[in-house]
């Protein structure tokens, strides 16, 4: 009798290797933060104004952290180590607007009494804004609106009216208010990017409609105009020395 063992080598199943976070898809946030790092960089010297411009260039096409690590990896910003706020602790937006950042003054009144108002396509949404909908209609549609401002509140009215509030899906979206007789929606929203914006939005609703939630399919797209601002005013700056 054969006592002789025999061992066979344990098959283990080949797992493919995770996704380093180099790898991952870059968002906006991402862009802009190595946007202000080659600013800083143009600021301090350590890049020419024209190098500073090609790599903005090549920031505004990056697809992943990676190709993004690229562009600071000889300054000292790059020594550091590079993740996306993704994977960083994140503070959800608080409920209420900053005391004291948004004015008691609205920039604009939107206003539809027995009529129908509409304020969409590509506008600048300023801090605060009033919506007033008397037996009529207003829209209200930020998905394609450039943000100046990080905190935007929409003060709303609907007396027998209707009201609805579009925004981006990577703003954060909070709302207080409520509705006598009528009814009152907003879904709260979380970005995850720490500098996105945050649209609040109040009011009353009575016998009426006032709704507030996300456009799907829509980001905001006003990153572009941000990072050339930034270059423009840098460049200003280091030509006037």
């Amino acid at each position: 009798m054969d006592l002789q063992k025999h061992t066979e080598p344990r098959v283990t199943e080949a797992r493919a290797p995770e996704a380093g976070a180099s790898e991952l898809r870059a968002s906006d946030a991402d862009r802009d933060r190595v946007a202000d790092l080659l600013r800083e960089a143009l600021a301090e010297g350590r890049l020419t104004p024209d190098e500073h411009a090609e790599r903005v260039e090549g920031v505004l096409s990056a697809k992943t952290v990676g190709e993004l690590e690229v562009f600071v990896r000889d300054l000292p910003a790059g020594h550091q180590s590079y993740r996306p706020h993704a994977t960083r602790g994140y503070t959800p937006a608080p409920n209420r607007p900053t005391p004291g950042a948004i004015p008691m003054d609205p920039d604009e009144n939107v206003v539809a009494v027995f009529s129908s108002a509409v304020r969409k396509g590509r506008w600048r949404a300023g801090r605060r804004m009033h919506a007033y909908a008397v037996f009529g209609s207003v829209e209200i549609d930020l998905s394609e609106a450039i943000f100046e401002y990080q905190q935007v509140v929409i003060k709303v009215i609907s007396v027998f009216g209707n009201v609805e509030i579009r925004v981006p899906e990577n703003v954060s979206l909070r709302g207080s208010g409520g509705g006598v007789l009528g009814n009152f929606e907003v879904s709260t929203l979380d970005s995850g990017e720490p500098d996105a914006p945050v649209v609040y939005v109040d009011g009353l609703a009575i016998l009426g409609n006032v709704e507030a939630k996300p456009k799907r399919g829509k980001m905001i797209e006003d990153i572009l105009d941000r990072v050339s601002r930034k270059v423009d005013r840098n460049l200003r700056k280091h030509l006037d020395r």
